[in-house]
């Protein structure tokens, strides 16, 4: 799906949209976004040596493993509830595709369960487990 198909499933908007394509296959999603250099999250961190922080990395994550449960999510609002296990593993810099593939590994109640790695050419960048709760 591209971002006009993405919009109708989450309620972020720009510059919080942090997802280009995402799609599921089978019982993983995979999402992509990539770095132009002009973004806002850029502008100080750092200045002549811009890299993406991690909180933007996980944001990025979170937002491809929604896609997993688009149906629920509709007229909802997906929150964080949870962050655990984070790993960074590479920087990731303008210009860098990063691919996210996520897994749903539980559901109770409103709260859902992924897993999920973002990789830049094929190399792990990050990694984490997370929930959300919708509401």
């Amino acid at each position: 799906m591209n971002r006009d198909e993405i919009r109708a499933i989450l309620p972020h908007r720009e510059p919080m949209l942090l997802v280009d394509e995402a799609r599921v296959e089978g019982e993983e999603s995979i999402g992509s976004y990539t770095v132009r250099g002009d973004e806002f999250f850029l502008q100080g961190h750092f200045p002549d040596n811009p890299v993406v922080p991690g909180v933007i990395l996980c944001e990025m994550m979170a937002q491809s493993g929604c896609v997993l449960f688009a149906e629920q999510v509709s007229g909802k609002t997906p929150y964080f509830s949870g962050l655990d296990k984070v790993r960074f593993k590479r920087k990731v810099t303008p210009g860098d595709t990063i691919e996210f593939r996520c897994h749903l590994t539980a559901t109770k109640g409103p709260f859902f369960f992924v897993s999920g790695t973002g990789t830049v050419a094929g190399e792990v960048c990050v990694s984490a487990e997370m929930s959300f709760a919708l509401a």
